[in-house]
């Protein structure tokens, strides 16, 4: 026994890649003991990204290790701290980025991968907020350089990513044109404070979002799906204009040209959250910018469907449909 629980747990494990249903299977694993500098969560809630779906398949941009259990966003309660820990304390709500491990019943994470989160916060609210709003926050202003007044172009407008950034783009003064697949998902962005919203298969899209910023395009673009549509981000963009490339939700090959950059002076830039962790200052900055916002309620984490855990391979599967919309979540103790 450990402090009343029982040594073991229900876990996901993931042993190969392939179809989501097949290779995703729930079991049972030893209670995992914190090392030095490390603590242990009582998992209640995970927040699932895309890039967790393309890490089960073998399709994310490092090579996944398995066997392994998936979660890289993941939030609970401390109930066992590991020698040399400072700042944190049992019974702490708090969000970890850890980048697996999450779908369990309890899990250990490095002291250092843990954010601090309000005490007004659900375990579902902060397991919702780090990647997408530090990943906002990043798009945004440390490479984005977005300023107020500025048209921002938001993809997947209503995803977790999307909300994240339509809410930070206002509080920073910016004008935003959200694409969705639906008018169900425009109506989300919308109601966060988009200034203008288009169905992404809309046959005037182009023309929609020239006409929505004067004439101009916009100065800003949060690339998220690739493929043929990356296309479509070059004649969007204003003269000069930035292109963040955040994701590649299409799965499918895009093809630059840098003759297409060189003519209208643009500029395009990748994102990859968990390399841009690792610089401390920038990670730094991100926090004392966010902190305030969330704080104060002016920017809120959107929760979205919540599975049980036994559930998770079907909510790994909704997302790969786009049939969701803000952060889904799973809940490890149902």
């Amino acid at each position: 026994m450990l402090g009343g629980m029982t040594d073991t747990m229900k876990q996901f494990e993931v042993t190969r890649s392939g179809p989501l249903k097949e290779v995703m299977a729930l079991g049972e694993a030893p209670v995992p003991q914190p090392g030095p500098g490390e603590v242990r969560l009582k998992v209640g809630a995970v927040g699932i990204n895309f890039a967790d779906v393309l890490t089960v398949t073998g399709e994310y941009l490092t090579r996944t290790r398995y066997p392994y259990a998936p979660g890289m966003e993941f939030a609970g309660t401390i109930d066992a701290l590991g020698e040399g820990v400072q700042g944190f304390k049992v019974g702490q709500l708090v969000a970890c980025l850890a980048g697996k491990g999450g779908l369990a019943q309890y899990a250990v994470s490095p002291a250092a991968a843990l954010v601090p989160v309000p005490e007004t916060f659900s375990a579902a609210q902060a397991a919702a907020f780090p990647v997408s709003f530090f990943t906002a926050y990043h798009a945004l202003k440390t490479l984005g350089r977005g300023e107020a007044g500025e048209w921002v172009l938001v993809q997947a407008a209503a995803g977790a990513l999307g909300t994240s950034s339509i809410q930070l783009a206002k509080v920073l003064g910016m004008n935003v044109v959200a694409l969705a697949s639906t008018e169900e998902k425009l109506k989300i962005a919308r109601d966060l404070g988009a200034d203008v919203t288009i169905l992404q298969d809309d046959p005037d899209r182009i023309q929609k979002v020239k006409d929505a910023t004067g004439g101009q395009g916009a100065a800003l673009i949060l690339e998220v799906v690739g493929g043929t549509r990356f296309e479509e981000s070059l004649q969007m963009a204003a003269n000069r204009g930035r292109i963040i490339v955040i994701g590649n939700a299409s799965r499918e090959d895009a093809t630059i040209r840098p003759v297409e950059l060189m003519k209208r002076n643009l500029t395009m830039t990748g994102l990859w959250l968990t390399s841009l962790m690792q610089d401390a200052e920038a990670t730094r900055a991100a926090a004392q910018g966010l902190t305030p916002l969330i704080a104060s309620g002016k920017v809120v984490p959107q929760v979205g469907p919540t599975y049980a855990l036994a559930d998770s391979a079907q909510a790994f599967q909704d997302i790969l449909d786009r049939k969701t919309t803000g952060k889904v979540i799973i809940e490890p103790q149902r």
